[in-house]
């Protein structure tokens, strides 16, 4: 029989699949020897089998029977003695951190026989009522189902009934009275009461844990956070401890570092006189962990040199809850502490110096995704506009959007193009849906280890938390700063993460440090003196150094080749050549289209060509000695022409005013009905138009092989490519090939320079994947454009689906990820494989590589990487994000962390 529940002087940090993050990390606290309460954990195996089942495995109650009395005899107390009552908390605990989505439940074993025993030997009164009350609210919303709105309202008709405004102040026999009308409320909406058998309100706790891993908001934070639905959570059964003993009790979260911004040091919150939930929560304001030091020095001097511990043990930033139960300290929980973007950066670099890591693992600890966020732009300096409130700066960014007041109002706006800034007294785990939704989560409660700084920092939202100054009022959708300013739902502000300040209306932007450094290049002995450029600086070089496969940019002008190259690309992976037809030079397009005769369309094509190598000059110059692929024109010439709705409204508005329609409209008009197709992205383009439009490709030919001579004689080292995309069939890319090849030989013959340029081809059919092999007997490279071949694997249309139902396939577990962002592995990904590998059997050395937008998504790269392609290429501002993916591709996994910094 399978075993189902580890002692925790049984377990150990490895073992996280089985005990969960919280499981593993009270087995490694036990074994290194610091005080924790004892305690056991029902394992994940346990959790998938009753999800699966609907029922307890085999023999889980005898277990639960056999651990719990060695609990007692650690314990010195059993459960339901109403003497000296043992009483237990039964807590979540996933193998991968999701803060606040599944239940606890707290003070088990709690009864109207015990409380009795629990006052007279454990407290008081007054302590003993007020956890029976926690326990009563915890299980009516947590076992039976019931709203917690029940309770809180119960609670304030007592606190006005009393003229009081802090539960703290209740009496103990105003808990007791609180406590009968708890038992009432359970009674009237659940129709039972609430059992007096602690056994039976233990293994319903633990029961209720393993199907909150189903919960609405475990499933969408899964979904957010990429973490699968099979993996089930783990239960903790503990002795309980009490921060709510009196006032040499207490409860705190503690970070061996800030998990905000990444400095050195001790922090947190510490809460006296009460339970983990109520700092948690942030429904009562915390004082700074140093605070401790004071309110009981002894405590807070051990609890610095656990801190010290654990970081050096774990290797990394760790997270701790802690209860002091009169002056005894206890360690209820350590795990790798969530952080943000800036801080993953600044402790990586930290932990490098200090001799912990090496530069392998500081790389393996930030990600592409986080280095995004820090080249997101920050506010611009905001002198003189003094803020609505200040708060705690619990995630940092800038963000800006419509003030709404509660998850759903979010969700909804957002869902409709709006952004939001979700705006609570406090958050709790059912606000999810709307704190995903929202450009920042703002709270008037709570701290840096509240809910919403926690949620917010995994998912690096903007966040600012605790403004004490703004008087949240969800009912009437406003909230009033201290000198009467009422900010309305609907009305813009602005949320400064970093400062933790809040504006009115939308502040100007600027270039985040990180993103201003970046782009200008700067030379490695010119790094700016802030400590998290350089930190970002210093591993972009070891990644540099480390990768395999090369990054380049998607560029169609000098100015953004020039930048993409100040961002470390080493080349350009795509130069769209449709983008050099636009503005302006539209008219000789539609001169090129509407011609009547060979030699109208060659005058046309002729007066293009000087325009077209003068843009590839400057392209090849500002990437000098680095390959330039470009992609003959792939649109359908149509586009080009102006649209046919607006043409048609011209004419017939010029009839109905009795005017002659211009005639040049009419022609354009007959051109647009003539190149009309249903379904543009699979008819008229690409190859095929280079096979119907005489001259057109061989014009585009002659522009890029007379820059390259151009540039040769100039002095510089031009490296073109020539790349034919939508090809299907080997025909097409041998007919198109051998008129480029024509053509290069012509400009070789009349300039005497080499021009041989390499011709390869796009893979963005499924039947060009599949016939991989035939085509590579012309094509010298392959580049794969992931937006097309996604599209035409599912059978999508990006532009049409994206809207209308992928949030439906994402909230249904279709999708995990949107597949045009993140590359569909088992699809697209195996085509590629199967293209890549065909390819290889028949021209041995293939250069491939891929100019999607997947060339900038962090998990995509990963997989290109482990798919043998040579090359990512991006927009120029993802390209330090493919670099540093690149190089953590490489990294083997026994260098990894092996906590969870998701």
């Amino acid at each position: 029989m399978a075993k189902n529940i580890y002692d925790f002087d049984e377990g150990r940090r490895e073992m996280a699949g089985l005990l969960g993050g919280k499981g593993a990390g009270l087995a490694e606290m036990t074994r290194m020897g610091l005080p924790v309460p004892p305690g056991f954990t029902v394992t994940t195996e346990a959790c998938r089998s009753y999800l699966l089942t609907g029922a307890e495995p085999a023999g889980l109650r005898a277990e639960l029977e056999r651990h719990l009395a060695l609990l007692e005899r650690a314990a010195g107390r059993r459960l339901g003695d109403p003497h000296a009552p043992l009483l237990l908390s039964v807590r979540s605990g996933a193998r991968y951190s999701m803060p606040g989505m599944m239940e606890t439940v707290l003070d088990i074993g709690l009864t109207d026989a015990t409380v009795r025993g629990l006052a007279e030997t454990g407290g008081g009164k007054r302590f003993a009522y007020d956890s029976y009350r926690r326990l009563l609210q915890m299980y009516g919303s947590t076992v039976l189902g019931l709203h917690r709105g029940l309770f809180d309202s119960a609670l304030t008709r007592l606190k006005t009934a009393r003229g009081l405004a802090d539960d703290r102040v209740l009496t103990a026999d105003d808990l007791a009275d609180l406590v009968e009308v708890y038992k009432a409320v359970i009674r009237s909406a659940a129709g039972e009461d609430f059992p007096q058998d602690p056994r039976e309100q233990l293994y319903r706790s633990v029961q209720a844990v393993f199907r909150s891993w189903n919960s609405e908001r475990a499933r969408l934070y899964r979904r957010r956070e990429h973490i699968p639905d099979d993996l089930g959570t783990a239960v903790n059964v503990q002795m309980m401890v009490f921060g709510n003993h009196g006032p040499r009790s207490g409860t705190g979260v503690a970070f061996t570092r800030d998990p905000a911004t990444g400095r050195p040091g001790m922090y947190g919150d510490y809460l006296a006189g009460a339970q983990g939930e109520d700092v948690v929560s942030g429904v009562r304001d915390a004082v700074p962990l140093a605070a401790l030091e004071e309110l009981d020095p002894a405590a807070y001097r051990a609890l610095r040199g656990y801190l010290a511990l654990l970081e050096t043990h774990y290797r990394d930033l760790c997270d701790v809850e802690f209860t002091i139960d009169d002056g005894t300290l206890w360690m209820l929980q350590t795990r790798i502490g969530k952080r943000t973007a800036e801080a993953a950066f600044r402790i990586a670099a930290q932990l490098a110096d200090e001799g912990l890591i090496t530069e392998d693992e500081a790389l393996a600890r930030v990600t592409g995704e986080q280095l995004g966020r820090l080249l997101f732009p920050r506010f611009a300096d905001s002198v003189g506009r003094r803020p609505l409130a200040h708060g705690v700066p619990a995630s940092p960014g800038a963000a800006i959007g419509a003030a709404v007041f509660d998850s759903a109002e979010a969700a909804r706006r957002a869902a409709a193009g709006e952004k939001v800034v979700l705006v609570r007294r406090e958050t709790t785990p059912d606000d999810l849906p709307g704190m995903v939704a929202a450009q920042a989560v703002l709270t008037s409660r709570g701290g840096k280890t509240s809910h919403a700084a926690v949620v917010a920092r995994g998912m690096g939202k903007v966040c600012v938390c605790g403004a004490e100054g703004l008087t949240v009022d969800p009912a009437r959708r406003r909230l009033t700063t201290p000198d009467g300013t009422v900010v309305a739902e609907g009305d813009v502000i602005s949320v400064d993460g970093t400062a933790g300040t809040v504006h009115l209306g939308a502040l100007a932007l600027r270039t985040s440090p990180v993103a201003a450094y970046l782009e200008a290049g700067t030379d490695a002995g010119d790094i700016a003196a802030d400590d998290l450029v350089r930190a970002v600086d210093r591993l972009l070089r070891h990644a540099d150094g480390l990768r395999r496969m090369e990054v380049r940019a998607n560029a169609d002008t000098p100015e953004d080749a020039a930048r993409a190259r100040r961002f470390g690309a080493r080349g350009i992976g795509l130069c769209r050549t449709e983008h050099m037809f636009l503005g302006e030079r539209r008219r000789l397009v539609e001169a090129m289209i509407l011609a009547r005769s060979d030699a109208e369309r060659r005058q046309a094509l002729k007066a293009l060509l000087p325009l077209q190598r003068a843009d590839f000059t400057g392209i090849l110059a500002a990437m000098d000695g680095l390959p330039v692929t470009v992609r003959l024109l792939d649109p359908p010439l149509h586009e080009f022409l102006p649209d046919r709705t607006a043409l048609t409204a011209r004419l017939t508005a010029a009839e109905a005013r009795g005017e002659t329609p211009e005639p040049h409209d009419a022609e354009l008009l007959a051109a647009v009905e003539s190149m009309h197709e249903v379904n543009p992205m699979l008819g008229l383009r690409g190859v095929r138009l280079a096979l119907v439009a005489p001259g057109l490709v061989a014009m585009q030919v002659r522009a890029l092989a007379e820059a390259v001579v151009d540039r040769r004689r100039a002095g510089g080292d031009p490296r073109a490519e020539i790349m034919v995309p939508l090809v299907a069939s080997v025909t097409e890319l041998r007919l198109v090939k051998a008129e480029i090849r024509r053509v290069l030989a012509e400009v070789w013959a009349a300039t005497g320079t080499d021009v041989d340029l390499p011709v390869g081809t796009m893979i963005e059919l499924p039947r060009a994947a599949l016939t991989a092999g035939r085509i590579a007997g012309e094509a010298e490279f392959f580049s794969y454009g992931t937006n097309d071949l996604t599209q035409t694997v599912w059978g999508m249309s990006r532009d049409d689906v994206e809207a209308e139902f992928f949030p439906a396939y994402v909230a249904r577990g279709v999708f995990d990820a949107s597949p045009f962002e993140t590359l569909d592995r088992d699809g697209v990904g195996r085509m590629v494989e199967i293209a890549t590998a065909e390819g290889r059997e028949t021209r041995p050395g293939l250069v491939t590589g891929v100019c999607g937008e997947h060339g900038g998504d962090p998990a995509s790269v990963r997989f290109f990487d482990r798919a043998g392609l040579d090359y990512v290429s991006c927009s120029p501002f993802r390209v330090p994000v493919a670099r540093l993916e690149a190089a953590r591709a490489r990294l083997d996994d026994a260098h990894r962390n092996t906590g969870d910094t998701r």
